[in-house]
């Protein structure tokens, strides 16, 4: 699949060393600072159990028939899933990176495909939240910057899976740098969210439906 080479340690990849140390450090506070805040206090009289509707949020919760906002806008939805797999898939490849790892061609050509496949996704959706108006409308400056530093770290990775750069480090280093003050922090408080749903419906017994 790959295989590992020494890599150089020069300043734009210890700068991105930094601003993932900085990103993490970040991070343990916001997570600290959820923990430490507990549970939701609800002081009505629970109905239902907490427990099954937390994993009904993680799961059947997420399906887009029982989003409203999913359901009927099914190409957007897919274009979201297909945008944070290629986050995912490019945060992934930066661990590899960092230890030389590198691959055959034709893996290659597959992860650089798809990756400009999710950067088209994330310009469709910045498209959509520039063009619409209710969208533009709840939109804010952070909303546009979140997606421009996404999208482009995904076609940098894209570039650099084909051929070396190190603007690739210096770009991945500031969009760690941004990650625990933008909305993109809510990649850790996307858990939370969906923890403090389950337990609000649990409690009045509407999830797990049928329960």
């Amino acid at each position: 699949m790959g295989v590992s080479k020494k890599i150089a340690m020069n300043w734009y990849i210890i700068f991105s060393l930094a601003s993932l140390a900085i990103c993490l450090i970040a991070y343990n506070y916001h997570l600290i600072k959820i923990i430490t805040l507990g549970k939701p206090k609800d002081f009505s009289e629970p109905k239902g159990k907490i427990g099954p509707a937390i994993v009904y949020s993680f799961t059947g919760g997420m399906n887009p028939k029982k989003k409203e906002s999913a359901f009927f806008h099914l190409p957007t939805y897919i274009a979201g899933i297909i945008y944070h797999l290629g986050t995912f898939i490019s945060i992934a490849l930066f661990f590899f990176f960092l230890i030389g790892t590198y691959f055959n061609e034709k893996i290659k050509i597959f992860i650089s495909l798809f990756l400009f496949l999710s950067c088209l996704c994330g310009i469709g959706i910045l498209i959509k939240r520039i063009i619409n108006k209710d969208l533009r409308s709840l939109s804010n400056p952070d909303d546009f910057i979140s997606n421009i530093l996404v999208t482009g770290f995904q076609l940098i990775t894209a570039l650099y899976v084909i051929f070396f750069t190190p603007l690739y480090f210096i770009f991945t280093g500031l969009l760690l740098l941004y990650l625990p003050v933008g909305k993109l922090k809510h990649s850790i408080y996307f858990f939370a969210a969906r923890y403090h749903l389950g337990f609000f419906y649990g409690r009045r017994k509407v999830w797990p439906p049928d329960s």
